[in-house]
């Protein structure tokens, strides 16, 4: 952002703002809390290139052997990224299983034991002991990198999107969220790991790529390649798909996720790349689980983290159909009520997450410790009791030919039920959630309506309530067992009630997807995610209407939950465009007309000045018509056009200067301290000079040596305070620091051509954290010194008109992943800057009430 920031200051503190301005300014919110205005501490990643003489210098010696090695080596870390997500997804379900088996073999042979001697309160205690162990280590590690919290989709979208996250990528972020989950999940929330996965798979794509490690230093390789935000971003996209695939066995519905709810700049290339990692992850996943667990290598019987399993008729059996024309109208029905659902479950669970942020998270951090505690606590008893109380007998379908049916069959409990019975609430809750749904998906014999009603309610609001506490939690299977649960719920109904022949297990997928997608508002990739769980393509078109009919009976209520949860962190997200509305305005409406600039050749002591009073990470490159702008000028509009722009500016040049001297005074240096009260005298021009060979002269020189100490006065006249300013330009702070550190300058009796020269490996050696202004040791440097940002700074970055509308602006801004866009007039004047704060729906909501009250 390279506007000023001294806006706040605009009014004086007794004249009152108007309830729009406070709003502008995210001073205040409004009295409903459903208001939440994006923070504007969240940065944008800088996706687009920075076309600078180092870049070009790379540029002019790639050859295309030189590019072919950059391609191959660009896919063989994509191949890496999805491997190690493969790796990753089998780790965890390796010891979710063995966790998981451990504790229900333990507690299960000791309910079967005390069911007899009458000790069940010494079997719940075993299993609340579990259970809270488990909760508690997840817990803990959430403390230790607390946005390890939650799925981290709603992260990963942002990130996306084009905002960065601090932290969200981090390797110590991934140690804490993998384990976290596995013991989340252990633990008997009702939480799920394949949202996680999706996170972790993220954070491998940025991490892999860079060849080093923040959280444990000493891991740093030197790697040239992938120095920017852009490169990472794209490997982002491909891990976040890797993710996916890894958790559902569908590479394919991975890479539409990518595209439908993360990366919104997207390309034929990045797409192959993105699905070649989707396809290594499934495989790397797919061929150790197989080998693992049917100790057949090679042989890909396990595609995923979570497959629903063959959906196919008993042999001999051909009434039977998977579903029919008719049962079309009931998956419409069962959409519109997994839409109403899905709004209900967000709306609850958005006021738990606003009654956190309010009362948990100010507190000491072990309160959250405790909140997770309550509710394992809470959710045990509830798993518990229930299948001991609300439990009934149902008999018990002898093995059939099916090989799904079979293995569903093994894993029901029989707790308190003999003769061939089986506890059907038991079946559900005392068993991985995995096998939960291939039981509501496969399993031959009827649930009772009362039991699966029962589960419906209880895992509703207790999924609802556990999502948002402090440990890794995934919503995917959470929700896909409420609607199996209620699928399978309806089938019993037309089954029993209205002696209908339909497939349950139809009923049961199509009841998952319906509260899955009335939950989080995804439509394509879902689709697709689901598809390739069933390996089923005639379930396509069900799937289809089912989700398309939830997703718009729940948005007439309120968004998808990630995108609820986005909104709560105040993270400025763009949607996909603007209303019609917004292009009432145009870019100077929406603009900031106060710039912190540099200028192309500028004093060491007014870079460390800018450096340290700003926070901008960018900075416009600006030189001043300062000769015979009265002769250029006269009678042209161009001058008033700059007064209309900024007559509003909160700092004139002259206050600015005095802000960056007072900030001297601090510095160890006495040079710098008594520097800024030093003027560099301006030689007049000689009286008669040709206009026309003072232009001629120029042209060889377009950056003149102009100095930020030439600063202007207050007894300068309006026309002479807003002299028009000539855009040259983008400098990131990154850059400017850089130069700094590694002493890029020349003396004022030098030429700039004796400055030395940066490559671009040595300005992107650092990536991503660069040195800070505040680093710097400034005993050591000479404040007179010189630096020439020409060879640096961006001269070609894209730009806008003043006259150019919102949803022009938008567009270029959010398809091209900008992060600040310069306002130029007709002839090359900046007259302000547009950043992503700028184009956020709050912001514009605001300005367009402020058009109305001119109107």
């Amino acid at each position: 952002m390279a506007c000023c920031g001294g806006c706040l200051c605009c009014c004086n503190e007794g004249e009152p703002r108007t309830p729009e301005e406070l709003t502008i300014l995210g001073e205040t919110r409004d009295d409903d809390d459903d208001e939440i205005l994006p923070r504007k501490d969240y940065e944008s990643l800088d996706y687009d290139r920075c076309i600078n003489e180092p870049y070009l210098e790379v540029l002019e010696g790639l050859d295309n052997k030189k590019a072919g090695k950059y391609e191959a080596i660009k896919w063989i870390v994509v191949f890496a990224i999805g491997v190690s997500t493969g790796l990753t997804g089998l780790f965890v379900d390796f010891f979710v299983r063995l966790f998981t088996q451990l504790k229900f073999s333990l507690v299960g042979g000791s309910v079967e034991e005390c069911s007899e001697n009458g000790c069940l309160a010494l079997s719940l205690l075993e299993l609340l002991a579990l259970n809270m162990m488990f909760t508690f280590i997840s817990s803990v590690l959430v403390l230790i990198e607390p946005v390890a919290a939650g799925s981290g989709i709603p992260e990963i979208k942002s990130y996306l999107n084009g905002v960065k996250i601090p932290g969200i990528v981090r390797l110590r972020t991934f140690i804490c969220k993998v384990t976290g989950v596995l013991f989340a999940v252990a633990g008997g929330l009702f939480v799920g790991k394949e949202g996680p996965m999706i996170h972790s798979g993220a954070i491998v794509g940025a991490g892999l790529p860079q060849f080093q490690s923040i959280t444990f230093k000493k891991i740093r390789c030197h790697f040239p390649y992938f120095r920017s935000d852009r490169d990472k971003r794209d490997f982002v996209s491909a891990g976040a798909a890797a993710g996916v695939a890894a958790a559902f066995g569908a590479p394919i519905g991975g890479t539409l996720f990518s595209l439908e709810e993360g990366s919104s700049f997207w390309n034929q290339a990045l797409t192959w790349k993105v699905l070649f990692c989707s396809m290594s992850a499934t495989f790397t996943l797919n061929f150790f689980r197989s080998g693992i667990n049917y100790s057949k290598w090679g042989s890909f019987q396990l595609p995923g983290l979570l497959n629903f399993g063959e959906f196919k008729c008993l042999d001999g059996d051909k009434t039977c159909h998977l579903w029919t024309a008719v049962d079309l109208a009931f998956f419409v029905l069962m959409g519109v009520a997994g839409g109403l659902l899905g709004a209900l479950f967000n709306c609850i669970n958005k006021r738990l997450a606003k009654y956190r942020m309010k009362n948990v998270h100010p507190k000491a951090r072990f309160i959250r410790v405790l909140e997770s505690l309550l509710v394992c606590m809470v959710t045990t008893l509830v798993i518990f009791m229930s299948s001991m109380t609300l439990g009934e007998c149902r008999d018990l379908v002898s093995p059939m030919t099916n090989t799904t049916s079979q293995e569903v069959n093994s894993t029901i409990r029989r707790f308190f039920c003999y003769n061939n019975t089986y506890n059907d609430m038991a079946t559900l809750f005392f068993n991985p959630q995995e096998v939960a749904i291939h039981q509501l998906f496969h399993q031959n014999a009827t649930f009772s309506p009362v039991t699966l009603s029962l589960f419906f309610v209880l895992y509703f609001f207790l999924s609802c309530w556990t999502y948002g506490v402090s440990v890794p939690s995934g919503l995917f299977v959470p929700s896909l067992l409420c609607g199996a649960s209620l699928g399978r719920l309806v089938a019993n109904i037309l089954k029993i009630n209205f002696h209908m022949q339909i497939y349950s297990g139809t009923f049961a997928l199509i009841g998952a997807a319906a509260f899955l997608g009335g939950v989080v508002r995804m439509t394509i990739s879902l689709t697709v995610i689901l598809i390739e769980s069933t390996n089923e393509i005639t379930y396509g078109l069900p799937i289809m209407i089912t989700l398309m009919v939830a997703k718009w009976t729940g948005d007439f209520f309120n968004k998808g939950i990630y995108d609820i949860h986005i909104h709560l962190k105040g993270v400025p997200l763009l949607e996909w465009e603007t209303e019609v509305e917004m292009d009432k305005l145009t870019a100077s409406d929406i603009m900031e007309p106060n710039l912190t600039y540099v200028y192309p050749h500028t004093r060491i002591q007014s870079l460390v000045s800018i450096l340290r009073t700003t926070v901008y990470h960018a900075f416009p490159v600006l030189t001043e018509n300062r000769d015979n702008e009265k002769d250029f000028m006269k009678g042209n509009i161009l001058i008033s056009n700059n007064i209309k722009f900024k007559k509003s500016s909160v700092l004139t040049r002259a206050g600015e200067q005095r802000r960056r001297c007072q900030s001297m005074k601090s510095y160890p240096s006495s040079e710098l301290r008594n520097v800024c009260d030093e003027r560099v005298s301006e030689e007049p021009a000689e009286e008669g000079q040709d206009i026309l060979q003072q232009m001629l002269d120029r042209r060889h020189v377009p950056y003149p040596n102009l100095y930020p100490d030439q600063s202007p006065s207050e007894e300068w006249s309006m026309e002479e305070r807003f002299r028009p300013l000539t855009f040259h330009g983008l400098i990131l702070r990154s850059q400017l620091v850089n130069l700094l550190i590694r002493g890029v300058c020349y003396a004022e009796n030098q030429s700039s051509a004796s400055q030395p020269r940066l490559s671009h490996s040595e300005m992107t050696e650092d990536y991503p954290r660069f040195p800070d202004i505040h680093d710097l040791d400034l005993a050591l440097l000479n404040p007179h010194m010189i630096v020439d940002v020409t060879p640096y700074m961006n001269p070609c970055p894209y730009t806008v008109s003043p006259n150019t509308r919102v949803s022009q602006v938008f567009n270029l801004f959010r398809t091209m992943g900008l992060r600040h866009v310069p306002v130029v007039n007709a002839v090359g004047e900046i007259v302000g800057m547009i950043t992503r704060h700028n184009l956020t729906h709050e912001f514009l909501v605001a300005k367009l009430r402020q058009h109305y009250i001119t109107i």
